[in-house]
């Protein structure tokens, strides 16, 4: 009956279903080459600016290296290893037993450093026969750049899902490239995990946009169910933390399901899938105990649980009317309670530095430890500057953001109204009832922007996972017709026809921000991509040399945990300590190695090198004579306030420590430095000390 009064409608308006067919087909092939296109030209310009940047292919493969940092060195040095190795399963295996990493520790670098994503790119440089083709730096760095495309892509047809015009696509990739400083990390650490991860997110989210939907047929619910799937184990797989992104991803399915304005069944087929991808990566993942105590699983294990003492309730009956109204309260309850009772019986230790820090970043506790006072001082785990939110709105991002959400909200807001007052919801939401609110997809991301919101009120790091979705719902809000229609309902518009009105707005307005972006943006984009940027550390550079020069083979290198990744990728020496804060005997190591920046005595430093067994201290001057913006945050004041070498009374700070700093006195070169530690080595940069196994007692 449906489809007979679509062909009368046809051919009231003089179009056949054949036309119609016709017309679907081009809207959709122009559309996905306009996505495909939009996230290639990404992948090319992200590319093109690396080069730009870094002069990377102009470089010796020492200065490449040298230009991933941190943690990122890490991750990319293993990549080498499993090239190097004789086999991939030798590989794999020298990786889970790893023990020429760090010194007096044996470790599985699969797992607790999430290596999945360099085991799929070494598998696929040598299985794709790239050997001779392509260096292997220029193959992972490219993976993730073409990752980035596909992330781009995805944001593209979300929106384009959403508002029904590829137009809301184009704006939402424009937003994005233009905002780049605050969607992506990409410019700062290509090997991390979120730019490996994120991507797969985000075709999890578009999916899952597309399986809300009302109106959608059987195979095309099927291959946005299997997407969803595939996309979501895919994710929890690439990225340690993701059960976290995923919890806050099912808080809002939970609160669209709880005000009844999405098909239950579907979303309990969510709900399954995160069981299935927890109790899969959970096996894969070398029985990761992290998954386990998450807060996602008890949420979900609480939800299915709920679900099944509603269902064993007899209909009609007073208890369960008042299982109903308790649903959220039940729920929560359900989730505490199981949480607590999984973090009692399964021993975990991997995330208990993530409790300690989120109880001192809402003041509910003070600390003096180094390591937490140290996280707190990271630009990313403080609370987003003014700058930022400057920038989005010199896009026009934030305003019209801004409207959209609160247009959107009011919308909800009367649709919960009405289903509180009886009130059944539509089958299909037609444009001239102005109810986009009404739309289980829309209100999902509306949901889903606002805690996503509130995490990146909190820390600025988690902008880079808010932003993106920002893009995609201004974008999506005015390209849809159904949004202005929804406007103009509550302002009873009679002059003009609303209907007429929306749809021109719906392409005028995105039309006339897209000539404005373009005319102000693309000229910066253009000079960006033009301009040769020197990125050239010479004093690293020559350590490295010297390293790989004159460090015998079994030399252990002690120093700051960035550097140690640094020397540990561009040399494969030994370390002693790694830039990772998911382990307690790997922060206890940082927080000791670090002392070489304290008011230490040298035999307590001595102490402390020697039961690591390193061989060579590295000295950073930067670190030394470090002059921060915030004077509380650098590296010796912390390790002053840890050691308690600071009294800070009625806001003066009174310092007592018998010795100088360690990292001062030890350039002197008089007793009793000298007795422990033979400088070997120096540069602008750098100080290298032997330290003695005979230790010499002179004056």
């Amino acid at each position: 009956m449906a489809s007979e009064e679509r062909n009368k409608e046809n051919s009231k308006l003089g179009r056949s279903p054949k036309y119609m067919l016709i017309q679907r087909f081009a809207k959709l092939f122009f559309g996905c080459l306009a996505a495909v296109t939009s996230g290639m030209m990404y992948a090319v310009y992200l590319s093109t600016y690396h080069e730009r940047k870094f002069w990377f292919s102009s470089r010796q493969e020492l200065e490449r290296e040298i230009t991933f940092q941190g943690d990122s060195a890490i991750y990319y040095s293993f990549y080498k290893e499993l090239l190097k190795a004789p086999s991939f399963e030798r590989g794999v295996y020298e990786l889970t037993h790893n023990n020429k990493t760090i010194s007096l520790k044996t470790i599985n670098a699969v797992q607790q450093m999430t290596l999945y994503p360099e085991l799929i790119a070494s598998v696929l440089y040598q299985a794709s026969g790239s050997e001779e083709v392509i260096e292997p730096v220029y193959f992972y760095i490219g993976i993730v750049f073409g990752l980035q495309g596909i992330y781009v892509t995805a944001l593209f047809v979300t929106s384009w899902v959403m508002s029904g015009t590829w137009l809301a696509g184009m704006l939402t990739v424009a937003w994005f490239i233009i905002n780049r400083t605050d969607t992506t990390r990409i410019d700062y650490s290509i090997p991390s995990r979120e730019n490996w991860a994120l991507p797969y997110f985000a075709c999890q989210v578009a999916a899952l946009t597309g399986y809300l939907k009302k109106s959608l047929n059987c195979s095309a619910e099927k291959f946005c169910y299997l997407l969803v799937s595939a996309s979501t184990y895919t994710f929890m797989m690439m990225w340690e933390y993701s059960h976290y992104l995923l919890f806050v991803q099912a808080v809002s399915l939970f609160l669209l399901d709880s005000f009844a304005l999405a098909q239950t069944e579907k979303v309990y087929e969510v709900y399954k899938i995160y069981l299935f991808s927890l109790f899969l990566g959970y096996l894969l993942q070398f029985e990761n105990s992290a998954l386990l105590v998450s807060p996602l699983l008890s949420l979900v294990a609480a939800l299915m649980l709920s679900k099944c003492l509603q269902m064993n309730m007899k209909k009609g009956t007073f208890m369960s009317r008042l299982l109903k109204i308790m649903h959220i309260y039940l729920v929560l309850t359900i989730t505490v309670t199981l949480n607590f009772l999984l973090k009692m019986f399964v021993p975990h230790k991997e995330n208990e530095h993530l409790l300690k820090f989120i109880e001192v970043k809402l003041g509910l506790n003070t600390t003096k430890n180094f390591t937490m006072n140290w996280l707190l001082c990271q630009e990313s785990l403080q609370a987003p500057s003014q700058d930022f939110f400057l920038r989005l709105t010199q896009s026009s991002l934030l305003p019209f953001y801004i409207l959209v959400l609160i247009i959107c909200l009011f919308s909800v807001t009367q649709v919960i109204f009405r289903r509180v007052c009886g009130e059944p919801l539509k089958e299909t939401v037609k444009l001239e009832d102005g109810r986009i609110g009404e739309r289980p997809e829309i209100v999902y991301h509306v949901i889903h922007t606002i805690l996503l919101g509130c995490l990146a009120m909190c820390l600025e790091g988690m902008k880079y996972l808010w932003t993106p979705y920002v893009c995609m719902l201004a974008a999506f809000g005015v390209c849809s017709p159904e949004l202005w229609m929804t406007l103009f309902k509550w302002l009873r518009l009679k002059a003009v026809h609303p209907i007429l009105l929306a749809l021109i707005l719906s392409m005028a307005v995105p039309t006339i921000i897209g000539f404005s972006l373009w005319k102000e943006f693309f000229p910066r984009i253009m000079t960006e991509l033009s301009e040769l940027q020197e990125f050239y550390d010479p004093d690293t550079v020559e350590l490295m040399t010297w390293i790989k020069r004159q460090a015998p083979v079994a030399a252990v290198f002690a120093g700051s945990p960035q550097l140690m990744g640094v020397i540990k990728l561009c040399t494969g020496w030994m370390v002693s300590s790694l830039p990772l804060y998911n382990d307690d005997d790997l922060i206890k190591r940082n927080e000791n190695i670090f002392q070489i920046y304290s008011k230490r005595s040298a035999e307590d430093i001595y102490k402390i090198l020697t039961s690591y067994k390193a061989n060579f201290l590295v000295i950073e001057d930067s670190i030394c004579n470090e002059v921060g913006p915030v004077r509380g945050c650098r590296v010796k004041d912390l390790l002053d306030i840890a050691n308690g070498h600071v009294v800070c009374e009625e806001g003066d700070s009174y310092a007592y420590s018998k010795y100088g700093r360690f990292c001062h006195e030890i350039k002197m070169n008089y007793s009793p430095y000298v007795n422990y530690f033979t400088r070997v080595y120096w540069n602008r940069s750098y100080f290298v000390y032997r330290i003695n196994t005979v230790i010499s007692f002179q004056s």
